[in-house]
């Protein structure tokens, strides 16, 4: 007998974590199941690997079913296999986080997943352990916001500051001083003046920056910290 031969049936699934910034608030895209098991309740996006797909591909796959959007910032988070993490049949789940501009996915595909953006701080309990991977991936979150460029995944093309500290705000739910802030992102020389004034802004107009995309690509692993000395 070919020792190598193994009888028992393992499914691998893909479970994705999107997070979407709507301007005050860090949101999470959740789907509300109509299907068993765990029928009504809330779940992350995912699906079952393809024979023939890599698993990025297929994470890249569900979010852009999901969300319409493609060439997103994604990340392997980790994988989460305990024996009875799924109550019907033996899965182990690989996980992903996606980072989105909350205001450019595709409502309607949204609305047809039967999925809701919610606040972090109002996330219902959610199925198996997709709790546990929100919370995994709100810490690795925060780990790498405070030292790589991730943030500007979650903004328009073009940002204020005061809305760039407000996106910082909402990761870590603390708040931080606006000068001390401001100093430390302009220091970094990620941002290019636009020219141009936020008119909706309460703030005289606040200017509008872009991201100096060719610095922020060759630089991303650079250990930036954008987090101020003092908050």
């Amino acid at each position: 007998m070919n020792r190598y031969l193994h009888s028992t049936r393992l499914l691998v699934a893909i479970d994705c974590i999107i997070f979407g910034f709507d301007g005050e608030e860090i949101k999470l895209l959740l789907i509300k199941r109509n299907f068993e098991p765990e029928k009504g309740k809330w779940s992350l996006m995912g699906g079952f690997v393809k024979e023939e797909e890599d698993l990025e591909a297929g994470a890249e796959r569900i979010l852009y079913e999901l969300t319409g959007l493609d060439n997103i910032y994604v990340e392997h988070l980790q994988t989460y296999g305990k024996v009875n993490r799924d109550p019907v049949e033996r899965t182990i789940s690989v996980v992903f986080f996606a980072l989105i501009n909350i205001h450019a996915h595709d409502q309607e595909s949204v609305r047809a997943h039967n999925a809701q953006w919610i606040s972090l701080k109002n996330v219902p309990q959610l199925i198996f352990d997709h709790d546990r991977m929100v919370e995994n991936a709100l810490e690795r979150l925060r780990y790498k916001a405070a030292l790589h460029p991730i943030g500007f995944e979650l903004l328009p093309e073009k940002f204020t500051i005061p809305q760039l500290q407000k996106l910082y705000e909402a990761i870590y739910d603390m708040r931080l001083d606006r000068r001390n802030f401001s100093r430390k992102i302009l220091s970094t020389g990620l941002l290019i003046d636009t020219g141009e004034k936020n008119e909706n802004s309460a703030t005289k107009k606040a200017i509008l920056y872009r991201l100096d995309k060719q610095k922020y690509e060759s630089k991303f692993n650079a250990f930036w910290y954008f987090m101020p000395e003092s908050s």
